[in-house]
């Protein structure tokens, strides 16, 4: 196994209301948040994305130099890059779309880099599972195939989306998600489907209450860290699935034991996200600020219990 990490995501620009604040135009996208969030481990990660002419330099420049491969993201110089723009309310899990622009995401056609077609694991972010899968076709052998989703594309593209889940090794997706793919309540009934449809890994995220990882019978829990501001949730996902996907390709090996370290290395990520608008948060992380954010998710959950 190599510690070749392929990514498929947008590279977009956002504008975010929350009631902390408000941001003009800043840089997003899953691919961004995602690679951000896996250069922080020793990967060699390359996105596969398109962009427009607009594009600034300087975020090429900062995507690079966190030593991120580029060369599988298209520019079209006349056209616009992918924007979005929503408001978060009081209750942060809650937001509105204001505006989404897809402008060059209508001419996406994903090409995988020729170094990166061997790569060992293939991380297939929220976008058009038509692109999801075409980049899987473009592959060689990879060890792991990671997908993200969300509700438009369960709506919207649900052959195309099953076939594409019944390719995949980790199926990664929030509550919300979960019960509408399966129509089911429960969680743990809702993960065995999931697990019927062919993913042997599924990951359920619950935001400010954590993530699940299911694997068959085995279930573990991780915790999100209780936070005294949380600014912006936009890229938490992307963050936490970039540095679960990263934490992988550095082990050399794929059990239930490192899923489940790679969980809590995800959520450590997530929870750097949310605590500036955009990226600001990712882009500061060192190696010691993520040894103490993890040694923070050992504590909460380590105890001893006296049974009599």
């Amino acid at each position: 196994m190599n510690d070749k990490l392929l990514v498929l995501g947008t590279m977009a620009y956002d504008a975010i209301e929350s009631p902390f604040g408000k941001t003009g135009k800043i840089l997003g996208g899953c691919a961004t948040y995602i690679g951000l969030a896996a250069s922080k481990f020793k990967t060699s990660c390359g996105l596969v994305s398109i962009i427009g002419g607009d594009f600034k330099k300087a975020h090429l420049k900062l995507l690079k130099s966190n030593g991120l491969d580029l060369s599988g993201v298209d520019c079209l110089s006349g056209e616009k890059t992918f924007f979005w723009s929503g408001k978060y309310h009081n209750d942060l899990n809650l937001r509105t779309t204001i505006d989404t622009q897809l402008n060059v995401l209508n001419k996406f056609k994903p090409k995988v880099p020729d170094n990166f077609k061997d790569s060992s694991i293939v991380l297939l972010g929220n976008l058009d599972p038509n692109l999801q899968g075409e980049v899987l076709n473009q592959m060689s052998d990879p060890s792991l195939i990671i997908m993200d989703t969300m509700n438009f594309w369960i709506d919207s593209y649900r052959d195309k989306l099953d076939e594409v889940i019944s390719k995949v090794d980790v199926f990664s997706l929030n509550d919300e998600e979960a019960r509408q793919i399966t129509r089911t309540h429960s969680l743990v009934e809702a993960a065995q489907k999931l697990h019927a449809m062919g993913p042997s890994y599924v990951i359920i995220k619950k935001g400010e209450h954590g993530a699940l990882l299911f694997n068959g019978k085995k279930i573990f829990c991780a915790p999100a860290l209780p936070l005294e501001e949380v600014f912006d949730p936009t890229g938490a996902g992307d963050s936490f699935i970039g540095g679960f996907a990263g934490y992988l390709s550095q082990c050399g090996r794929i059990t239930f034991e490192e899923m489940k370290t790679a969980t809590v290395m995800g959520s450590a990520m997530a929870s750097f996200t949310v605590q500036k608008f955009g990226t600001e948060s990712l882009e500061a992380i060192t190696p010691e600020r993520l040894k103490q954010r993890i040694q923070a998710f050992k504590s909460l959950t380590k105890f001893e219990i006296e049974l009599t």
